[in-house]
């Protein structure tokens, strides 16, 4: 070829690649665009118009709390949601994601008080006015207003697409009005009743606290081991205890028989204590049960020697965990002896003397298995008084059930009044006693003398084991700067086991519910069935201020007022005013009216927890909206909610209507820093959204989340982003090759009968691909459907299919079928990959399709194509798995060619292929099988080859002989062919590339 030929320019006879989708995607500035133009097309009005008359499909939101800006956890779940509302969406479905938030509750209360108030000097108004009242909740009104409206927009900045002009809030007069008659349901069934719980309690400010409005500081407290007296086991389960423990003794140690019989006897638990280690000496005659943990090993010791004023002397038998019998004995100042290991089964039997009994705590004190329960310090054994202590509480609600089986009373007594004194259920340091009553605090905050007076009535009865001195933080009021304790006081809870008329209970409802629901991952329903199984009654209240009243009136017992015309004044006001009506003068003669006497009845001013508002949320949104649906199709949220909005809303539910308000539970776990440690501000290690979509865009975030397991925790950092990136671009770059290809597209349909095997092994690959992607979506596994589509347009189109129709894409005359056949496959391609990826990938598809489609308006109108049965082809498949092994063995000697510098590109070669497997060589027949392995020529023999040709181990009877192209180089596609120049018309090109611009000559 001469010169002069070489340097012709024929670029513009190819059709090469032409597009204005840039390879960069300048996300960050673009998604913004994006938004606003949805926004102004009111894409969100043309779904629900495409869609009308469709099944409904309905993922019910879980609301956020209205206090801040959306964090990572936030951008997790909405997009988790958003894909799978948009999947829905565009296979058919009526898909209607409503936005909701969570507006009442302790956090938006605190933080008008430190901004409004504490900020400023002020003193928080007295909330038992009821002009302050409504005036405060105002206040936290508007601030949650304010939250949604910053909230709303970095959801849509996330390209979450919903009814933000009109979503759910619990602040809602409609929604207070539904919540408030779905208390008055619980109410009027009788499942609303009166009880106790200990809760954080100023004796300072007269006030609960919860733990928002608590900060710690460091004090130093009276800390003792106390000993409680053994007065019951279980004898069989002791003996086979002790002959379980001898077993291995006297396997592992040469013990004869009359030394175990004596050392059998002396391993009876007979006169031994229990002992115990706490911080509040003054919660002693509050307890009711010691706690012990199965995880832990523990011993029986005996005292061989003491040198102390008080406590344990020799002989006495004490148990204690196995890792801190030593600390213990160094406390006491006393030597211990081991004798024997003390089993849990044998822990679980004991029952304990209280060690004030002869002060009148004459009760039985059990022990109980809890989770709560560490050897990391004191004894492995907890003091447990339910009156004071959140873990004590829980400890003895879950074992209410089976201490009733075993005649235990289960009363929680009031032993500490509001004023910090021992009322008289605390004997002999009640009102009663001698001396008057013993004080826990005074109203200073000073420390009263009931520790004093308990430690010295456990000396006097002989059962103190050690005291000390220790320093700890210690919760006190952030308003006085004062310690609070814990105190037992009234609180309105639902039933869990009374049974609702139908031999069913609130419990067993649930129950049943949960063995009905779906759950992804499954573990989830055995560990909400666990919670359900093991919880005690439901609380509703709380004393606050922002939030639902329980709108009920009680009498001094607690007993319920059930009136239909009450409750129909009490909702009839809150649709009309919200919840404040509740608080206004007037209110509780205004709701009883002439029938009942406002001075039997009082006026419940706690506040509804806000979980039972949240809970409610499928009957003020899922009922009361026509655009939705009872019971939804899926709840999505944290794992965290199996014990929050999953939990509260089965409760509700099952107590109101008898089933789930949903048929499928999803759950996520949370997002960690990608070293594996938590986020957190001390560590610099947070990844916020907005940073990563102002650096990288929102596509980047929500590529990460569909690549992660997000069922379990996920990792996040600057790496892992990175990662992302390099796999987006990847992505880019293949919707970007077949834009540019596409521009020569003329939209000519082949018939499937007339195709090349190549296109139709890439519609099979579609068909394969169509179904992993439609059951990925109803399987909400996005990590398979994302890693199958990123192969497939990585390897199969990039590496393989692309590469290969290149040269005939380019280079091939108008008419040619091969031509035609590819750029058809590939608008086909282009069309279901972008749809595909079009709930994950919302701003990407969007840019893509319009850029292909520059009339249409929006990909996210668009449904996934629907799959010919006639394409699924495995004997196709097949195939072409024995073409592409034998191509990995050329590609295989091509690579090394390149690397020793024989070759430079893989035009230049044309090999010789030794194929002794007649199954591999019968695949290869009639196939050009240098345009698969892109070379200029190729020579295809059916034998082993020669000894020192190429081979791969993976491939066998497959050997490549590498040699040179023969002739000269077309100056057009650059093929080495021996028939250049053999057109006259054109004597720097080919054969088919002189036909194939004679062609092109003709049509211009």
């Amino acid at each position: 070829m001469t010169d002069t030929a070489e340097k012709q320019d024929y670029s513009s006879t190819l059709y090469l690649p032409q597009t204005e989708f840039p390879m960069r995607a300048g996300l960050p500035q673009k998604e913004p665009e994006m938004v606003a133009r949805w926004q102004e097309m009111g894409l969100y009005k043309r779904l629900r118009a495409s869609a009308a008359g469709r099944e409904k499909f309905v993922l019910h939101d879980g609301p956020p709390y209205a206090n801040g800006n959306i964090h990572i956890g936030h951008a997790l779940n909405k997009i988790l949601k958003d894909v799978i509302t948009r999947s829905f969406q565009m296979r058919g479905y009526d898909a209607n994601y409503v936005p909701g938030w969570d507006c009442h509750g302790l956090p938006i209360e605190w933080k008008i008080e430190e901004e409004n108030y504490r900020a400023k000097g002020k003193e928080k108004p007295d909330l038992k006015q009821p002009s302050a009242m409504i005036e405060f909740r105002k206040e936290c009104r508007a601030y949650a207003e304010k939250w949604i409206g910053v909230q709303s927009g970095e959801f849509k900045r996330l390209g979450i697409e919903g009814d933000f002009d009109n979503p759910y809030t619990t602040m809602n007069f409609h929604a207070e009005a539904r919540i408030a008659g779905e208390l008055l349901k619980f109410a009027t069934s009788g499942q609303l009743y009166r009880g106790s719980k200990p809760v954080m309690w100023s004796v300072v400010e007269r006030t609960a606290l919860a733990e928002a409005e608590v900060e710690y500081h460091e004090v130093e407290s009276d800390t003792i081991w106390v000993k409680f007296p053994v007065q019951h086991v279980d004898r069989e389960r002791e003996k086979a205890c002790i002959s379980q423990y001898f077993d291995f003794v006297q396997m592992n140690s040469e013990l004869a028989a009359s030394e175990r019989a004596t050392a059998e006897a002396a391993a009876k638990i007979d006169g031994a204590s229990i002992v115990i280690w706490t911080t509040t000496p003054w919660t002693i005659p509050g307890n009711r049960a010691i706690s012990f943990s199965s995880r832990i090993e523990y011993g029986l010791y005996e005292v061989v020697s003491a040198v102390n004023d008080y406590g344990p002397q020799p002989g006495e038998k004490l148990v204690l965990a196995e890792t801190l019998h030593r600390d213990c004995a160094s406390k006491a100042k006393i030597e211990l002896r081991p004798i024997r290991k003390v089993f849990s089964d044998e822990l679980a039997t004991i029952i304990c003397a209280h060690p004030l009994e002869a002060l009148g705590y004459t009760f039985p004190v059990p022990l109980l298995d809890g989770d709560h329960v560490t050897d990391d310090a004191g004894t492995g054994f907890v003091h447990t008084a339910p009156s004071h202590g959140r873990e004590d509480f829980d400890a003895w609600m879950d074992n209410v059930r089976a201490l009733e089986a075993r005649g235990i009373s289960t009363k929680i007594p009031f032993t500490v009044g509001d004023d910090g004194y021992y009322t008289d259920e605390a004997p002999g340091f009640g009102p009663s006693a001698e001396g008057g009553a013993a004080r826990v605090m005074d109203d200073n905050g000073k420390k009263g003398d009931a520790n004093k007076r308990v430690i010295e009535a456990l000396i006097a009865a002989n059962h103190l084991f050690a005291r000390g001195r220790i320093k700890h933080d210690y919760p006190h009021s952030w308003r006085s700067k004062k310690p609070v304790i814990f105190r037992n006081t009234p609180q309105w809870f639902v039933y869990m086991d009374r049974d609702l008329g139908d031999g069913s209970t609130l419990r067993s409802r649930a129950l049943k519910a949960i063995d009905e629901t779906r759950f992804v991952p499954a573990m989830g329903q055995n560990r909400l069935r666990g919670m359900i199984e093991q919880r005690p009654d439901w609380v509703l209240s709380r004393q606050r201020a922002w939030g639902v009243p329980i709108c009920v009136f009680a009498d001094k017992d607690g007993n319920v007022l059930v009136d239909d015309e009450v409750n129909a004044r009490i909702l009839e006001a809150f649709e009309k005013e919200g919840a404040d009506a509740w608080f206004a003068p007037g209110a509780k003669e205004r709701f009883l009216g002439d029938a009942h006497n406002p001075d039997i009845w009082n006026q419940v001013m706690d506040i509804l927890d806000v979980w039972f508002d949240s809970g409610c949320t499928h009957a003020f949104t899922l009922e009361d909206r026509p655009d939705l649906k009872w019971p939804a199709d899926v709840y999505l949220e944290g794992s965290d909610q199996h014990r929050g909005w999953f939990h509260s809303s089965l409760l509700e539910s099952c107590g109101t209507r008898g089933r789930a308000p949903y048929n499928a539970v999803i759950t996520h776990g949370f997002t960690m820093a990608e070293d594996g440690r938590k986020m957190s501000k001390s560590l610099g290690n947070q990844v916020f959204p907005q940073d990563v979509m102002k650096e990288s865009g929102a596509d980047i975030l929500r590529l990460w989340v569909m690549t992660t397991d997000y069922w379990e925790d996920q990792r996040l950092g600057k790496s892992i982003i990175q990662t992302n990136i390099d796999a987006y671009r990847k992505l880019r770059n293949t919707l970007r090759w077949m834009l540019g290809t596409l521009a020569h597209d003329k939209g000519e349909e082949i018939a499937y009968a007339d195709m090349p095997e190549l296109e139709k092994l890439m519609l099979h690959r579609l068909a394969e691909l169509d179904k992993v992607v439609r059951e990925g979506y109803d399987a909400f596994d996005f990590k398979k459907i994302t890693r199958s589509l990123i192969d497939f347009s990585n390897i199969e189109l990039s590496a393989f299919y692309f590469d290969v129709r290149k040269d005939a894409l380019y280079c091939d005359a108008p008419s040619s079928l091969r031509r035609r056949a590819s750029l058809a496959v590939i608008r086909k391609l282009f069309d279901c990959l972008v749809t595909w990826m079009a709930p994950m990938l919302p701003f990407t598809t969007e840019e893509a399709w319009l850029s292909r489609n520059p009339s249409a308006d929006s990909v996210h109108l668009e449904q996934f194509s629907e799959i010919p049965a006639e394409w699924l082809n495995p004997a196709l498949d097949e195939k072409w798995g024995k073409i592409r092994q034998v191509r990995t063995v050329v590609t295989g000697a091509l690579e090394i060619e390149r690397k020793d510098k024989r070759i430079g590109s893989s035009l230049e070669a044309a090999p010789v292929v030794h194929v002794g497997d007649p199954a591999l060589f019968q695949a290869l027949e009639g196939q050009d099988f240098a345009e698969i392995c892109i070379t200029s020529d190729i020579t295809v023999v059916a034998d082993e080859g020669p000894a020192d040709a190429f081979r791969l181990p993976e491939v066998g009877k497959v050997s490549v002989e590498p040699k040179l192209a023969e002739g000269r180089k077309c100056a057009r596609s650059w093929r080495i062919t021996k028939d250049v120049g053999s057109d006259p018309d054109y004597p720097e090109v080919s054969a088919r590339d002189a036909a194939a611009l004679r062609e092109l000559a003709a049509l211009r």
